[in-house]
């Protein structure tokens, strides 16, 4: 059974759905006015993964992710671009797809834009003062804090508490300094959409309550984001979903771990900056993914060249090991039965896997199942003799695992040139008689063309260097 750590109770819990055999899971996404950073994409990693275990595990997963298409950053932005807002944020929605879509990380079933729901947005809002628990002020619309009891339970804060460090903005006519904003009043020039309590647009929190409400209904299974959404976005997400549906938002909250930067918290500030459009630019996608599930999703994790570095030698002696077993497998026949105890031992590490995964997606104890599948591997390609069937259940259990982290660990077949292997051929023809000279010089003719070639306990081996 899987277990997951649940943000509101502090615990692990048994994953119990709403719905046998089905996943409602909601994952707040980016506001798109620019690229994102890499911290912004170890969630997206994360819940990737997640989701896709969900799925092998059997689960019919209803995967929700937003985008935030309106914003002051957004309006900012476009203005200082001399660019409309709705050309910045379509430019940077691709951008978000395309620099996921290199992690591997698969497409949401539904990425609603706050722009295009804007009708469900208002009436969550109407909803909300009819009830009372929310009032209109100046054009701006607040949602009354103290009228939902429960307030603070996510990020574990009193009322009391909050209400010390709550102060109330130059413009801003609250009733209480806790309460927050659900509609904000248009200023001139800004985007604006019309509502019974004047022009203006949505405050942040309220868009990601409609739009799960919209999706997935009232109640929830997960609902996951970063860590630093814990507050206070969620807990007003919780006080306004909950006191608008009068039912719990969702029955268990994910949050993963912060992301550093060489130990330092990353910040424009400080130059340390990244976004994941630069990063992909000098580090293998797939080398980004394995190093983010290298660690536990709730665990901080740092970002650093050499750690990416040990990734990087890490996934390669993987795909090493995949390599060989594809090799051989292409070169030997059945050589006989298959030994029970190689089958038993590629089940074992899968088994594992599975009980690692259960235990809170615990990626990086299933990344040391890979790094264990892989010793096994090399180990059975040194026996005398091997057959079909076990290397056959090596690469299947490889793939299956592999797929449900989401890394990778074939080599594209598109590399293999057929000129390239007719010059390895020539070469070996021109050793075999003895034409050494010839044989160097198509060696160094492939090296210049980044060739590199290897001799392997499988036989010659080439790669791109």
């Amino acid at each position: 059974m899987i277990q997951l750590y649940n943000s509101m109770t502090g615990k692990k819990e048994p994953f119990k759905p709403l719905e046998e055999g089905k996943v409602k899971m909601y994952v707040c996404g980016p506001t798109v006015y620019n690229y994102i950073h890499i911290g912004n994409a170890r969630p997206a990693i994360v819940f990737d993964t997640v989701r896709r275990y969900f799925t092998y595990r059997g689960y019919d997963v209803k995967y929700v992710s937003n985008f935030t298409d309106v914003d002051d950053k957004i309006i900012r932005t476009a203005n200082e671009l001399g660019e409309d807002y709705h050309a910045l944020t379509k430019r940077f929605i691709d951008a978000y797809h395309a620099d996921t879509g290199a992690l591997n990380v698969q497409k949401a079933d539904i990425h609603p834009l706050v722009t295009e729901t804007m009708d469900d947005i208002i009436a969550f809002i109407e909803v909300l003062v009819e009830k009372g628990n929310a009032y209109a002020s100046s054009g701006d619309v607040y949602f009354r804090t103290r009228s939902f009891k429960d307030y603070g339970q996510l990020s574990q804060q009193s009322i009391d508490e909050l209400r010390s460090g709550a102060r109330i903005e130059v413009g801003e006519k609250k009733e209480d300094p806790l309460d927050f904003v659900l509609w904000k009043a248009a200023k001139p020039g800004e985007p604006a959409w019309t509502s019974p309590w004047g022009e203006g647009r949505p405050g942040w929190h309220i868009e990601c309550s409609a739009m799960a409400k919209k999706y997935l209904g009232d109640t929830i299974d997960i609902h996951a984001g970063g860590q630093d959404l814990k507050f206070p976005h969620h807990e007003n997400e919780i006080a306004q979903s909950e006191a608008c549906n009068s039912q719990k938002f969702a029955n268990y909250w994910m949050h993963n771990g912060f992301l550093n930067i060489e130990n330092e918290k990353m910040s424009k500030s400080l130059g340390n900056f990244l976004t994941v459009h630069e990063a992909i630019q000098a580090v293998d996608p797939m080398v980004l993914r394995f190093f983010m599930l290298s660690v536990q999703y709730r665990h901080p994790i740092n970002y650093s060249r050499e750690l990416i570095d040990q990734a990087a030698n890490g996934l390669a002696r993987i795909r090493e090991s995949v390599a060989n077993v594809e090799h051989r497998l292409a070169m030997t026949a059945n050589l006989g039965t298959a030994n029970e105890k190689w089958l038993k031992r590629i089940e074992e590490i899968k088994q594992h896997f599975i009980t690692s995964m259960d235990d809170d997606f615990n990626t990086a104890n299933a990344v040391t199942d890979l790094f264990d599948l892989s010793k096994e591997a090399n180990l059975y390609l040194g026996e005398d003799q091997v057959a079909t069937e076990v290397l056959e259940q090596f690469l299947a259990v490889f793939q299956e695992l592999s797929t449900v982290l989401g890394v990778t660990l074939t080599v594209d077949k598109g590399l293999l040139d057929e000129e390239v292997e007719q010059l390895i051929r020539d070469r070996d023809t021109a050793r075999k008689e003895r034409d050494f000279a010839r044989a160097d010089a198509i060696r160094d003719q492939l090296r210049d063309q980044g060739i590199l070639l290897e001799d392997t306990a499988q036989g010659m081996r080439w790669k791109r260097g």
